[in-house]
């Protein structure tokens, strides 16, 4: 897929749909002919052709696309002009992409921009970075050392002009298109916040954020591109939350046997340095849980013999004896069932930790799960509120606002909006009354920097604040059970 000359056709999102049509213009359409799901377009067309619900409410076998070609512009193709009236439409965003994508169609992308095609793609090059020319075997994973590359010097990191930021992200996007993929990271990034690495051997790595109206209520959202010399190689996603962050991290197939252990270590140290996140965790599902692909090439392997351990005592345990098997027979593979049983929990890294810090194989972060802090912010919703989501909402502002003082009739948008979402969690802290004002006013500063220019800065405050990174380890790592019964003890006290 993507080679010059070709085509792609696929159910991208609308957000991805407007940027390549705006990107490739007159090189995107609607794939008519594979469209089967013509009843959907009667909720929508007649917003914007007059008459058709005359017949799009009782008629069968409408012929919509001749009313379409009756009502739209000569000269417009019918994606652009479809585009053009749902930005009309008087929705937000998120509604304006909701309408598109029930529609359920695919577009078709003629790859005729031969910079745009995984044949032609590339990363300008300039005198700073030269070619890299292999003369010597390739780094393999026994030659990376993760605890090693983590305590070097640091990588020189450079900010981009958001010019120079919007060209990263116009080929990042292209050539995550390209192959029949979207990323959240890449889709919304803010070409304001783009750094680039030069780690050396021909390698670039592009990392970025999200703009304020498209960060996540709780986590820092990022997201990293990188080429060898100047051809793109994988990309990675990052989700950091104090100083754990969860990593998608993809080499593109056919560079997989390239070094992919030694960008790896790069790609941590990157973000250790930038974010100042020391807990790298994989999810299930980058090692093969419901990921065929990932359960095929020894995903999880990958990383366990880099040094990451399952949070799962009982996989921890059958890691290993697979591990023993190994040794006794270098012949020995694990077999499917097993590798999918290993795939059923995170794999947890913390190289630059102490050993006297991680007892009995594991360290305070094994059992949080951020998903902990929304199902407990649920179960309070049902318990308290009658599972009335709005109520619960306004009773946490109230509460969180008055405990820390904020004046949020004086506070811009971005930021009480980043109120609203923090309060949820905050209002699950019992002792939060009890904070020094010192405390109160350093969490305040906190929730201010999630709606600021760079999600950076807010990670970093939250890492500096003890106190709140012990309650939402807590929170975090708690269990249903041990939620309801810490419930019932300060109902009683």
């Amino acid at each position: 897929s993507g080679i010059a000359g070709t085509a792609i056709t696929t159910d991208y999102s609308y957000d991805v749909v407007e940027w390549l049509t705006r990107r490739h213009r007159g090189r995107v359409a609607i794939d008519w002919e594979g469209f089967e799901g013509t009843d959907r377009l009667r909720f929508l067309w007649p917003l914007f052709l007059p008459l058709l619900e005359e017949e799009a409410a009782e008629d069968a076998n409408v012929p919509y696309r001749e009313w379409l070609r009756a009502g739209k512009p000569r000269g417009h193709s019918d994606l652009a002009w479809l585009l053009e009236r749902l930005r009309h439409l008087p929705l937000s965003d998120v509604e304006r992409a909701e309408r598109f994508e029930s529609l359920g169609l695919t577009v078709s992308w003629t790859l005729a921009d031969y910079r745009s095609t995984r044949t032609g793609m590339r990363w300008p090059s300039r005198s700073k970075t030269r070619t890299f020319f292999q003369d010597s075997p390739l780094l393999s994973r026994r030659d990376v050392s993760l605890e090693k590359e983590l305590s070097g010097p640091p990588l020189a990191i450079e900010k981009l002009s958001k010019r120079e930021g919007e060209k990263v992200l116009a080929m990042t996007r292209d050539a995550t298109a390209l192959r029949y993929r979207e990323y959240y990271g890449f889709t919304y990034a803010d070409p304001s916040t783009v750094r680039r690495a030069r780690p050396g051997r021909g390698l670039q790595i592009f990392f970025c954020g999200l703009p304020v109206s498209r960060r996540l209520p709780l986590r820092g959202g990022f997201a990293a591109f990188f080429v060898k010399n100047g051809v793109p190689a994988g990309y990675v996603e990052a989700l950091a939350f104090l100083e754990r962050v969860e990593i998608g991290f993809n080499v593109y197939y056919t560079f997989r046997d390239g070094e992919s252990a030694w960008i790896f270590s790069q790609v941590l140290k990157l973000l250790n340095q930038i974010l100042g996140v020391s807990s790298f965790s994989i999810d299930p599902y980058q090692i093969g849980h419901e990921n065929k692909e990932a359960l095929e090439s020894g995903a999880f392997w990958f990383y366990r013999k880099l040094g990451f351990r399952s949070t799962d005592p009982k996989l921890r345990r059958l890691t290993e004896k697979e591990e023993e098997k190994l040794a006794r027979n270098p012949r020995y593979r694990t077999p499917l069932a097993t590798l999918k049983r290993l795939a059923t929990a995170n794999v947890l890294l913390e190289p630059l930790r102490r050993r006297s810090e991680i007892a009995n194989g594991q360290s305070e972060w094994d059992p949080f799960h951020i998903r902990n802090l929304g199902l407990a912010v649920n179960r309070r919703m049902a318990r308290e509120f009658g599972g009335d989501a709005e109520r619960m909402r306004r009773a946490a502002l109230r509460r969180v606002s008055s405990i820390l003082g904020a004046e949020l009739d004086r506070w811009p948008d971005p930021a009480r909006r980043a109120f609203d979402g923090l309060a949820l969690v905050l209002d699950l802290i019992r002792d939060l009354p009890r904070w020094t004002q010192n405390e109160k006013r350093d969490l305040l500063a906190i929730v201010r920097a999630k709606a600021g220019s760079d999600e950076v800065r807010y990670l970093r405050l939250m890492q500096r604040h003890a106190r709140l990174r012990g309650a939402l380890l807590r929170l975090g790592s708690r269990k249903p059970e041990e939620d309801y019964e810490q419930a019932i003890i300060s109902d009683l006290i």
